[in-house]
């Protein structure tokens, strides 16, 4: 998986405009439970978040969008390059390429989600937020008016007091000015009396008194007359007239403020019924959502890459094992439906050819092939019945499957090795059969798709293929080599042996994915061919024949699956396989020339 990016700096923002530029790169996206994680072209443009199948289909419209203005971002807390997006219920698992392009893509999306206008200081000055202290007020008041729209008498009395207010504010306006110019008067008058004083010490005695305008006092000081007071006071102000109506308007407020108490008094008792009524609803609403937020959560979630295979798994192992069950249950189901369908359509598969595998290759794996052949047939065909490490596990019939138990580091690699005998067919053609990639598909089940990565040689092949998903647990893909050999016979008693054996390999052209979980296999299939002699000069027929199966498995299927649920999975699958694949083998032999 790569990932580039489309556009970016490392300040994630444009310096002429200021607002966060766009992103685009690869991600792998979580799909689905079948399908998994998947690489997708994603773009971060005007606080969204979109994605595409790839980078040549954008012109194609978008498969997906998400509104950052609301979006959670998490970072997951074991993976270190997966990071998860929701808005509400609709949850988008990401993966980057490393934990630096995550935190890059995290930072970007939290830049996006800043600048979208939920709460940012550029969106206040873009859209030109401030609120003055008159605007404010206005709408306080305006929303204190209209709390009471219900109660109209209540209403008409708070009407009332914001007149009285108005009046009230004149008034104390106009007494103001009034204060103010009486302590100028009296400060200028005591400046002019101490002014005269002096003057008269200067000119004492004196007789005369024009106009009448000095007078004498007891001490022999002169003191100026003043003129009386104007009924209008200073500046034409009718002092007595604005108390008394200050005095009025002050009553009203008090009067009117008794009025609404007892208002609000009468009501207290309504109100607080309806409150706790509202109370009562609130909280049942809010414990409805957050048991319906609970059950989305379950549903929505459930299948994501949390509830699936790993390391950190939220489904526990019995929920594992009762996925896996099911899943297999379904897939039995259709396979019987398609193995009907074939019936119904017979299809023409080529014959077993001569005894071209019975030759040592040349090509670079030789070596290795003749290695395991060697292995196999030392190994694979000791009786297992005298060792306590095996386990009989299943018993039907011809067949017996046995186990052995070992794990490592946690993951389940445990022996397995099965015997069976089959009538009517040779091992040749048993072998045939399992190693022959153009019939693969008409008998294993579990394939989801293969191919043929490189012919080594005439019996030597390099195979990749991927399994069904069989959800909860990861997709696995195998890529091993496959050959077929016929094994010389050291003495004439010896059975006619043919064998199979598939290992895995490593190659370039099928490296390793996110994708899938990389299984390693080593298996053996040993048929050997009992005859038994015909009656009289009879030709030798398929009843003479039997066909005697040691089939060996080593797998390590790598990942996180529970061992209890891949001990489960083999004691099911690997005996089912078993039978299918002989009873494919007498189908397609049938009425055929036997070939040894």
């Amino acid at each position: 998986m790569s990932e580039k990016s489309s556009s970016g700096s490392d300040e994630d923002v444009d310096p002429e405009s200021g607002q966060p530029v766009e992103l685009g790169g690869v991600l792998s996206k979580w799909t689905n439970y079948i399908h998994g994680w998947q690489d997708r072209w994603v773009v971060l443009k005007n606080n969204t978040l979109s994605y595409y199948k790839s980078e040549d289909e954008r012109e194609y419209g978008c498969r997906g969008s998400l509104c950052l203005s609301k979006a959670v971002i998490t970072p997951h807390e074991f993976d270190e390059c997966r990071f998860d997006i929701s808005v509400n219920d609709s949850v988008w698992y990401l993966r980057a390429e490393d934990p630096e392009h995550r935190l890059q893509w995290i930072e970007s999306i939290e830049l996006h989600k800043a600048e979208s206008g939920y709460g940012s200081e550029t969106s206040l000055r873009r859209h030109g937020s401030m609120l003055s202290l008159t605007s404010a007020a206005s709408a306080l008041s305006a929303t204190s008016t209209s709390s009471f729209k219900k109660g109209h008498r209540l209403c008409e009395k708070l009407a009332e007091m914001e007149t009285f207010r108005d009046i009230l504010c004149r008034q104390v306006d106009t007494l103001q000015k009034y204060f103010d110019s009486c302590a100028d008067a009296v400060s200028k008058d005591e400046f002019q009396r101490d002014r005269e004083v002096e003057d008269d010490e200067d000119d004492f005695p004196s007789a005369s008194r024009p106009d009448g305008e000095y007078s004498h006092n007891n001490n022999g000081s002169k003191e100026k007359l003043c003129a009386p007071a104007s009924p209008k006071g200073i500046n034409g102000i009718d002092f007595k007239g604005e108390a008394i109506t200050f005095k009025a308007t002050t009553a009203g407020i008090l009067s009117t403020l008794s009025h609404c108490i007892e208002l609000m008094v009468k009501r207290e008792d309504s109100w607080q019924k309806k409150l706790d009524k509202e109370l009562e609803k609130r909280r049942r609403v809010e414990d409805a959502y957050k048991s319906a937020m609970n059950e989305l959560k379950k549903k929505s979630h459930f299948g994501g890459p949390d509830y699936e295979e790993g390391p950190n798994s939220l489904i526990n192992e019995d929920e594992f094992f009762d996925a896996v069950e099911a899943a297999l249950d379904r897939q039995d189901k259709i396979e019987e439906q398609s193995h009907s369908e074939k019936v119904r359509i017979p299809r023409l598969t080529p014959g077993p050819s001569g005894d071209a595998h019975s030759t040592i290759g040349s090509h670079r794996f030789a070596a290795k092939v003749e290695e395991m052949v060697k292995n196999h047939m030392t190994y694979s065909l000791q009786d297992v019945g005298g060792d306590a490490n095996w386990q009989l596990v299943i018993e039907e019939g011809e067949m017996k499957v046995y186990r052995r138990e070992v794990e490592e580091n946690g993951i389940v690699l445990d022996p397995l090795k099965a015997t069976h005998a089959v009538k009517g067919v040779t091992g040749h053609e048993v072998c045939h059969y399992f190693w022959d990639t153009a019939v693969r598909m008409d008998w294993e089940t579990t394939i989801e798709n293969f191919n043929v990565v490189e012919t080594l040689s005439d019996n030597a092949i390099i195979v990749y293929q991927t399994h069904k998903r069989v959800w909860p647990a990861s997709q696995r893909d195998v890529l091993y080599l496959s050959a077929i050999r016929k094994i010389l016979a050291t003495n004439e008693n010896d059975p006619d042996t043919w064998l199979v054996c598939n290992f895995s390999v490593d190659h370039d052209k099928s490296p390793p994915t996110n994708r899938c979980v990389r299984a390693k296999i080593n298996v053996a299939m040993i048929c050997q061919t009992l005859v038994s002699p015909p009656e009289g000069d009879k030709e030798i027929s398929r009843d003479n024949i039997l066909c005697k199966i040691t089939y060996v498995a080593n797998v390590n299927p790598g990942g996180w699956a529970p061992a209890s649920v891949l001990r489960a999975v083999a004691k099911r699958e690997y005996p089912k396989f078993l039978k299918r694949f002989t009873s494919y083998v007498q189908e397609k032999t049938a009425g055929k020339p036997i070939l040894f």
